[in-house]
């Protein structure tokens, strides 16, 4: 079983503990908490058995491969959704954690930027009703014709509706037919400020896209399969807010991406909290993409997906001869 969200600093507080053998006053420092609190916390791991004289194999291998990608990809929290060969829907299971997650994140007088997908809107879907104070859900990018519950003004405003909170949407189209009317566009004083007070956020929510022919940016119309494959052979490795990325996690430099109405990903970055949830486990390169480019700070995946990511960080680097 995966551990609940509010158990986090508990599992962070032990594996720093007793794995990394840092001082419970170094614990404090790196988790931004009091030397008290660690060690509440350590007799907490112990008296639940987090912790024990031998291991807690079974209660512990999830949290274990966390805390080791935590330290691989250089991450401040990772949650693994546990896998079950009974279940129908496996992503329903990673959405459910990312739902509970993303609640703990949250804090009175925030505000959220979110972007959109499949995904963000399950998220949405299965959250809790929250009534938190002052806290504002802020849309990344501009809009989509699609004909999808989960277009961006959709995902904003259901998750905005869930935290009693309020909505901001871009009054604005994702993509534009030329880069002239986008630039006109982003000048716009109302679009204008809008995009430059993205950086502002305190947590960001999305997920990564895939660069083939079932990305959603092909489903909508936004680009053909054609224009997609065309891109993927100038190095489109993933889509972030709407924006196509290299496999470094920076924009690509192509027409789509100076047509597009969204946040800069330097004020994604700038974002503290960056919550990335990945469902699919072909979204693989996307997510790799995500990470190299600084674009994720807490994550949310199966553990097939995890430990994939692991090994990966794990594999040795080819050096040019």
């Amino acid at each position: 079983m995966a551990i609940r969200p509010a158990e986090q600093l508990i599992h962070k507080a032990a594996w720093l503990y007793y794995a990394h053998g840092l001082r419970q006053d170094q614990v404090a420092s790196q988790l931004n908490i009091s030397r008290a609190s660690v060690a509440m916390y350590l007799r907490k791991a112990r008296e639940t058995g987090i912790v024990n004289i031998s291991t807690s194999t079974q209660l512990f291998t999830d949290d274990v491969l966390a805390r080791k990608l935590e330290d691989a990809l250089g991450l401040d929290a990772v949650w693994i959704a546990p896998e079950n060969d009974h279940i129908a829907d496996p992503s329903t299971e990673i959405a459910v954690l990312a739902a509970s997650v993303f609640l703990e994140l949250v804090k009175k007088g925030d505000r959220i930027g979110v972007a959109w997908g499949r995904t963000v809107y399950m998220i949405a879907d299965i959250m809790s009703y929250a009534d938190l104070q002052d806290v504002t859900v802020v849309q990344l990018c501009g809009n989509l014709g699609a004909p999808y519950s989960y277009r961006p003004d959709q995902c904003t405003m259901e998750i905005a509706r869930r935290l009693n909170a309020k909505g901001l949407n871009f009054y604005a189209p994702l993509v534009l037919s030329t880069e002239e009317l986008a630039r006109a566009l982003r000048a716009e004083p109302v679009i204008r400020e809008q995009l430059s007070g993205v950086g502002e956020c305190d947590l960001a929510l999305y997920s990564v896209g895939a660069v083939d022919a079932d990305s959603h940016l092909v489903k909508c119309g936004a680009l053909t399969s054609g224009e997609m494959a065309g891109l993927r052979q100038q190095g489109a490795a993933g889509v972030i807010a709407g924006q196509i990325i290299d496999a470094e996690g920076k924009v690509l430099d192509c027409s789509y991406n100076r047509r597009v109405i969204s946040a800069e990903l330097a004020s994604l970055r700038a974002i503290a909290r960056r919550l990335m949830v990945v469902q699919e486990d072909s979204k693989f390169e996307p997510l790799l993409a995500a990470i190299a480019g600084g674009l994720c700070t807490h994550l949310v995946v199966g553990a097939r997906m995890a430990q994939r990511l692991l090994d990966h960080a794990a594999a040795p680097t080819e050096k040019a001869s």
